[in-house]
């Protein structure tokens, strides 16, 4: 197994951190589902001490995702290491994964210890781990700037203590491939028991070179890659799964044997999913699963590509999942096995309850539209399955605006706040801008809207609406979506969206304020 790079998917821990991408535990169960059928080999699904809802999400994971290794993130502290326990105790397969800065910035400003105490921690909590899971695996944060000698013995510790697993982080992203990989190299020449281990990679992306740095690494002997869905994260993000699984696929000629157990047909849908759970969106030059990433508009890459594909294309399409076309057309007329079949295709996990409900959301749909694509199956699908269901802080009972080209935009909102009705009125310089200043004007809150867009999911002038905002509320930052035909109600459920994932960051940032002094790797 020695060409194995087993995969490390970490888009619920890591890629949950960054601003505006909170989940709901029930949104954390659906992409951990994605993740099993996409083949991930691990799923780090959450920071078990961290809150509540870390634990009922990773506990929820453990209990019903099955293949993967469901793995919990502890600091080197043993009641970290208790809860992650107990959040995994389900799983088939479990994982613990600690931590502890090994580089003299760290150790010296942040963790306030010696060297020689942070190896005392590093032994304690290996063995610890041990006593609950026999896969066990350490993080040296921030080890591209620690002290090579030191990282060595740290490293050597911990397999000693019983760690299966090494990682070698690149917590700020300030390697440069070549030197990364030399560090790799130099620790496989270096710690004598290197061998009994796999060398993982866990890179950040604040220089850009977050997927060349863990390429590299695995060009030099690691075997185990930290990515996440998109390359969200923290900061500028981490690796992009997508980007490190195909590099290793379409470069066999370099990369040699080395392989993946992922199912590469699955990364769309992998990547449209996390979009929708979020509502954040990925560029449309983004690799591997951009809207353009197969696009061709230039005459010439048009004419060379028909004439043959691998003129301006390295991979099939179908090879990520990437729809050949989107305009498959379902109506009023089409059947139940039409939408179950489009649920399946989404990875959507559902009863029969649920398809029954979504047909019917469907069948009224049909009846405003001529035509239903699959843009607006895939917002009937994030409407029913991933919105933020009975945990929402606000719910809108009913809006009503007047506008015109002679009159001023008035807006009038009936909402409930955690239970609490509220009623506001505004005007605005138009009906959109209005509403959203009513709902304010009823929550008694000022949130600075960063970002505003709508646009038609499909052609006609009945499409429905897609609208995406980003707000930021007392310093936390959410996105939102909101889908509807009516253009008005699409904006107000993608600005309520946001406004109840920046109330819910709030909550969850509070209640782990008190365990990020010793950062995260």
């Amino acid at each position: 197994m020695d060409d194995r790079v087993y995969i490390f998917d970490t888009t619920l821990r890591d890629g949950e951190q960054a601003p505006g991408f909170s989940m709901t535990t029930e949104e954390k169960l659906q992409m951990a589902m994605q993740l099993a059928r996409l083949g991930v080999d691990i799923i780090e699904a959450g920071f078990a001490i961290a809150s509540q809802g870390d634990f009922e999400a990773i506990n929820r994971i453990a209990k019903e995702v099955k293949g993967p290794v469901i793995c919990s993130l502890a600091r080197a502290r043993e009641e970290d290491i208790e809860v992650a326990a107990k959040a995994i105790e389900p799983a088939e397969r479990k994982r613990i994964h600690t931590f502890i800065a090994t580089s003299e910035i760290h150790m010296k400003y942040k963790l306030r210890m010696e060297p020689y105490e942070v190896l005392e921690r590093i032994r304690r909590a290996v063995s610890y781990a041990r006593n609950f899971t026999d896969d066990v695996e350490f993080s040296c944060e921030d080890a591209t700037r620690s002290q090579r000698d030191f990282l060595y013995k740290a490293i050597e510790e911990a397999i000693k203590a019983g760690a299966t697993v090494i990682n070698i982080p690149d917590t700020v992203g300030y390697a440069v491939p070549e030197e990364f990989g030399k560090l790799i190299e130099d620790i496989i020449n270096n710690v004598p028991n290197i061998d009994k281990v796999i060398i993982s990679v866990h890179c950040h992306d604040d220089l850009g070179l977050a997927v060349a740095n863990s390429l590299t690494a695995v060009k030099h002997g690691a075997r185990q890659v930290e990515c996440t869905i998109n390359g969200i994260g923290e900061r500028a993000g981490n690796a992009a799964l997508e980007e490190i699984v195909m590099a290793l696929r379409v470069r066999r000629d370099y990369f040699g044997e080395l392989f993946t157990g992922v199912d590469t047909k699955e990364l769309y849908k992998t990547s449209r999913l996390l979009c929708r759970i979020t509502g954040s969106f990925v560029p449309p030059n983004k690799a591997i699963v951009g809207d353009n990433a197969f696009a061709h508009e230039s005459g010439i890459h048009q004419h060379g590509v028909l004439s043959h594909r691998l003129t301006y294309e390295i991979m099939n399409p179908e090879d990520v999942g990437f729809p050949v076309s989107r305009r498959i057309v379902l109506g009023k007329h089409s059947g139940r096995h039409a939408l179950k079949q489009k649920l399946e295709e989404y990875g959507i996990q559902y009863s029969e309850d649920d398809l029954n409900r979504i047909y019917e959301r469907l069948k009224a749909l049909a009846d405003k539209k001529k035509e239903v694509y699959d843009e607006d199956i895939e917002a009937l699908i994030y409407q029913e399955f991933m919105k933020l269901s009975e945990e929402e802080p606000i719910k809108v009972q009913h809006f009503q605006v007047q506008s015109g080209d002679n009159i001023m935009p008035t807006a009038t909102v009936k909402l409930y706040f955690k239970g609490e009705e509220k009623t506001g009125t505004s005007t605005g310089n138009g009906p959109v801008d209005a509403t959203i200043k009513a709902i304010q004007k009823a929550l008694g809150i000022d949130a600075n809207l960063l970002d505003y867009s709508i646009k038609a999911l499909t052609p006609n002038t009945d499409a429905q609406a897609e609208a995406r905002v980003v707000l930021e509320l007392d310093g936390v930052r959410a996105s939102g979506r909101g889908v509807d035909t009516d253009i008005i109600k699409a904006s107000v459920n993608a600005f309520v969206d946001a406004l109840n994932r920046a109330i819910m960051r709030k909550e969850y940032i509070l209640q782990k304020s008190q365990i990020r002094e010793e950062g995260t790797i």
